[in-house]
């Protein structure tokens, strides 16, 4: 079965950097859509980003210019580079890969990586 492992996560101040990475084992990145969601406490896991099986990109107007997706084949991983981070970035951060077959829907869930921006 397909199996996502996130790493990356941590406590950053504002302004600052982090990489967060989505490990994929058991079947191949490429044929799937990748995405991030994040969730604060009591609140739905808010869409990030993601990126298509054919390389494209979408994210949320909060996050624009900031964050960038991208996937590594090889590595069969999917990364998020998040920039200039604030307060608000705070969440436990989800990755999800997608794909569909005609009838048939595949969705697989990470682990989940908490991200904490604090000054």
């Amino acid at each position: 079965q397909a199996q996502l492992v996130e790493s990356g996560g941590g406590l950053v101040q504002p302004g600052g950097s982090l990489r967060l990475s989505c490990a994929v084992s058991g079947t191949i990145v490429e044929i799937y859509t990748m995405g991030w969601c994040r969730q604060a406490p009591g609140k739905q896991c808010e869409l990030v980003a993601h990126i298509t099986s054919r390389g494209s990109t979408n994210y949320n107007d909060s996050v624009k210019g900031r964050f960038t997706i991208s996937r590594d084949n090889a590595k069969n991983t999917v990364y998020l580079q998040m920039n200039s981070l604030k307060p608000d970035d705070t969440a436990a951060y989800y990755c999800n890969a997608h794909r569909n077959d005609g009838s048939r829907t595949y969705d697989y869930w990470g682990q989940g990586t908490q991200v904490t921006v604090s000054s």
